[in-house]
């Protein structure tokens, strides 16, 4: 298996084989908790227009998305696992659009597959991955706001690369290192309430979930998130 890791939306235009699009804080971490509450469909966009017309098509869509770390007017949450845990969404639609993550999945058009990429199912996803056994796999780190290099992605990247060669990995820098990150340091600002401390925690509860996201495309075009749910005994690592 080759893994190479790439950055930003045209690293996701160039990924190969399965593209693993990584986007911690928190685009990635925000689906699993919508999927863990039971939505019925969740649906990544990447441009906030289309969110608001894909909502307003499916008339009872749940917004959710941010631009630069705000929640965008008129949406109904902002992109924060905090808020998505407190909020009632089972058996919603769910359209999300943030800076980064949603950007990276519907510009993977040369992938043969797209699958998120969060702490929170970071074995999962290694799981389902070597299950399909690809010749090819890239890890695609978004960064911030898909233009600068993050502390979080790369390492979720190490780590997802970690699983997928078999090999150790000491989980307990995670969260030592990124608490001192500049790119984690939003969450610990009093002045920027729409980036609660409870988020950071929350996307870095490690191998929460025991299934993978992998994103299709329906008959209208409409990208949307798909659970994979891995199997206990093939939690092997």
């Amino acid at each position: 298996m080759e893994i190479e890791k790439v950055n930003f939306v045209e690293g996701a235009r160039q990924a190969e084989g399965i593209a693993v699009i990584i986007d911690v804080f928190r685009a990635f971490s925000v689906a699993c908790y919508c999927i863990d509450q039971g939505v019925s469909n969740l649906f990544p966009v990447g441009d906030v227009d289309k969110a608001r017309e894909l909502s307003k098509a499916l008339g009872s869509g749940v917004l959710i998305g941010e631009r630069k770390g705000r929640r965008l007017p008129g949406f109904d949450h902002g992109n924060s696992p905090s808020e998505i845990i407190a909020a009632d969404l089972k058996g919603k639609v769910v359209v999300h659009t943030t800076h980064a993550g949603t950007q990276g999945i519907v510009n993977a058009t040369r992938a043969d597959e797209v699958v998120t990429g969060a702490f929170v199912n970071a074995r999962a996803t290694a799981e389902y991955i070597k299950s399909r056994n690809p010749e090819k796999v890239t890890l695609v780190k978004m960064g911030l706001e898909a233009r600068e290099a993050s502390d979080e992605d790369d390492l979720c990247a190490e780590y997802i690369e970690s699983l997928l060669k078999n090999q150790s990995f000491d989980q307990s820098r995670i969260v030592e290192d990124l608490r001192e990150s500049p790119f984690s340091a939003r969450f610990f600002d009093p002045e920027k309430p729409w980036s609660p401390r409870s988020d950071f925690d929350l996307c870095l509860d490690i191998d929460r979930f025991h299934f993978a996201l992998r994103a299709g495309k329906n008959s209208s075009g409409n990208f949307y998130l798909q659970r994979i749910d891995i199997e206990e005994s093939s939690r092997t690592l």
